[in-house]
């Protein structure tokens, strides 16, 4: 059978279907991060309530009352109160908000109201499967009061009550709990719930008897002594976020709206971990865990703020990402370098331990802010070859402030520039570098440059007078053996005298005279191979010391073999001082020279006069068994 489909008029308006169940499970899935933000938007609407009706009634009364037993919960508040007509157009349609409908005359009041977003008692659905409302209006006191019922399938009745059901102007929520979420509308889970979300409301709310508020907010309470205050910030502290803080910052910065204080953890912690920063928004927390709240390198402080300027996300559990935000973050921060900037000035014990365990985001903080830099030169610590120092105590021992620029060549370095009088500051660890770098701009006067190998090998002393000659086995021996490892040899004389060999890493070689020359020359026939190694790219060095007397008894040594395993470890043992990464052919170097070492230490000595006799010529130089 042909069935004809109904023709649709292209300009007829068409509303849209919502489907409640959909939209509840929408909501508690993924707007919201748990069920009990139900209680906070009941909050939320019973202090905007109460917000409204002041602004027509300044002398009105404002408390709200929850009660709840386990399968149902009530709240009551003295607000403005709902008509009938306001029923219809605020609870029974989605997205409609009285806070933003110029219909009430309200516009000049809005920023006082904490709710922008119209989804109101919807969020009740995540723990009720009844909603009933009971309201009366303040405005028009003479009508009767209203009841809205709706159930989670979508439906919903209205009806007008009886005076006597509801004598004053007000609203009282009633929900019956969901099977299943019936652990939301216990009495002790309703009490937590509202002390944390409405702790800082400047409300009289009660659950039962017992009040929610904690009012006035700890940064605002009254302390006989500073000593005083600091101990009860930092209990208030211990009891949010379960630490003691090393210090406690104010926040107060009227110009963007905000007051609060500013915690800074007693643990390193990583720059990338989430902050667990608690935000209220006019009273009401608005979120545990606040992104973008502070600036990057204030990863280490722990905040609690109330503000009345920052936007909040549609879930109101989030701040959204906006201009007063970014001013609100750079206010903190600065309020914050303000803080350590005064501790420079009047507790440098404090500051002192503050830095011992956050100076990396001071650092970072420092680099960009020449002005911290100076006020905390004294106290930010570096890693040198004089220990563990400040650079205002490094400049003021070194004339000439040395800095590598990685890890690596410090310590391939340390110990030859130290030996040689050469202050070294080690720039490969977190901002190192660019704070050292700018020292002469903070500290006028001060010398800093870098030091690389090729600064240190031309300080090292010169070989004593006829030493070469007695030198030329070795270096042939040693050349040979450490070609495949890419390494040239050298023997100089130098300090400290315990070094036997130094390890120069390849990266910070100088090229040879021929690189540049052989390299035109491939360029200009063509037979340039670019992927193949050049013999005359940048080769590591190892510097033996004429100064150990090691390196003089191998020197007189007549069994080449023996020459080769003593360069081989000499080699490895330079690499381990140095801290370089091995390689596969270092460890097997490592191995087989250690191994020939103890063969030969324990061998008998008819055993040792033979293998001498067998490295004899006729048994190439180098060459193991």
């Amino acid at each position: 059978m042909y069935f004809e489909e109904p023709e649709i008029a292209p300009d007829k308006p068409h509303t849209f279907q919502v489907d409640l169940r959909g939209l509840v499970d929408l909501l508690s899935h993924h707007l919201y991060s748990s069920p009990r933000v139900f209680l906070r938007e009941l909050l939320q609407n019973a202090v905007d309530a109460l917000t409204e009706r002041r602004v027509h009634e300044p002398d009105a009364p404002a408390h709200v009352r929850i009660h709840a037993d386990g399968t149902s919960l009530r709240i009551t508040d003295t607000g403005i109160g709902l008509t009938e007509t306001d029923v219809h157009t605020l609870l029974a349609t989605i997205g409609r908000s009285s806070k933003r409908d110029a219909a009430h005359g309200l516009e000049t009041a809005r920023t006082d109201f904490l709710g922008q977003f119209g989804i109101g008692l919807l969020a009740c659905f995540v723990v009720a499967r009844e909603i009933r409302v009971v309201s009366r209006s303040a405005r028009t006191p003479d009508t009767p009061p209203v009841e809205w019922r709706a159930h989670d399938d979508g439906s919903y009745t209205v009806r007008t009550l009886p005076p006597g059901e509801h004598p004053h102007p007000g609203t009282t929520v009633h929900l019956t709990a969901r099977p299943g979420t019936e652990e939301w509308l216990t009495h002790d889970r309703v009490l937590t719930l509202a002390r944390d979300f409405g702790s800082l409301l400047p409300h009289d709310i009660r659950v039962a008897d017992q009040p929610v508020n904690d009012l006035p907010a700890p940064w605002d309470r009254t302390h006989p002594s500073p000593a005083a205050r600091r101990a009860a910030l930092a209990a208030h502290c211990e009891s949010l976020f379960g630490f003691r803080p090393l210090d406690s910052i104010d926040l107060d910065l009227p110009l963007v709206g905000l007051r609060g204080i500013a915690h800074v953890v007693p643990w390193q912690v990583s720059p990338a971990h989430r902050a667990d920063h608690r935000v209220h928004l006019k009273g009401m927390l608005l979120t545990e865990r606040a992104d973008g709240l502070l600036p990057d390198w204030a990863y280490f402080v722990r905040c609690v703020l109330d503000t009345d300027t920052l936007r909040p996300t549609a879930s109101r559990e989030a701040l959204a990402e906006d201009e007063a935000l970014a001013c609100v973050r750079e206010a903190l921060g600065r309020a914050v370098r303000d803080r350590l900037a005064e501790l420079a000035a009047t507790d440098p014990e404090r500051l002192g331990r503050l830095l011992a365990v956050h100076h990396l985001g001071v650092k970072s903080l420092a680099r960009h802010d020449d002005g911290i830099l100076a006020a905390l030169l004294p106290w930010l610590p570096f890693e040198t070859t004089d220990g563990r120092l400040s650079l205002d105590e490094f400049a003021r021992r070194h004339r000439v402030v040395h800095f590598t620029r990685t890890v690596d060549e410090f310590r391939q370095l340390a110990a030859i520039a130290a030996a040689q009088g050469v202050g070294l500051v080690n720039g490969g660890h977190p901002y190192a570098c660019a704070l050292v770098e700018r020292l002469p701009y903070v500290r006028p006067g001060t010398v800093v440059t870098e030091l690389d190998t090729g600064t240190v090998t031309d300080r090292l002393g010169p070989l004593p007078p006829g030493a070469e000659p007695a030198l030329a086995d070795l270096l042939a021996v040693a050349r040979t053996v450490l070609d495949a490892h890419r390494c040239d040899v050298d023997v100089r004389a130098y300090r400290p005298v315990t070094l036997p060999a130094l390890h120069l890493d390849a990266g910070s070689a100088r090229p040879g005279p021929r690189a540049g020359a052989e390299e035109r020359a491939g360029h200009r026939w063509g037979t340039g191979n670019r992927d193949a190694p050049h013999d005359d790219a940048p080769r590591a060095r190892l510097v033996l010391n004429h100064n150990h007397p090691l390196v003089r008894r191998i020197a007189t040594l007549d069994d080449p073999q023996l020459t080769a395993t003593a360069v081989e470890a000499l080699y490895g043992q330079a690499l381990l001082t140095a801290r370089r990464p091995l390689r596969p052919a270092d460890h097997a170097l490592l191995d087989r020279s250690f191994l020939a070492l103890l063969d030969r230490a324990v061998r008998p000595p008819a055993a040792r006069r033979g293998a001498a006799a067998d490295s004899a010529p006729g048994h190439p130089a180098g060459e193991h068994r």
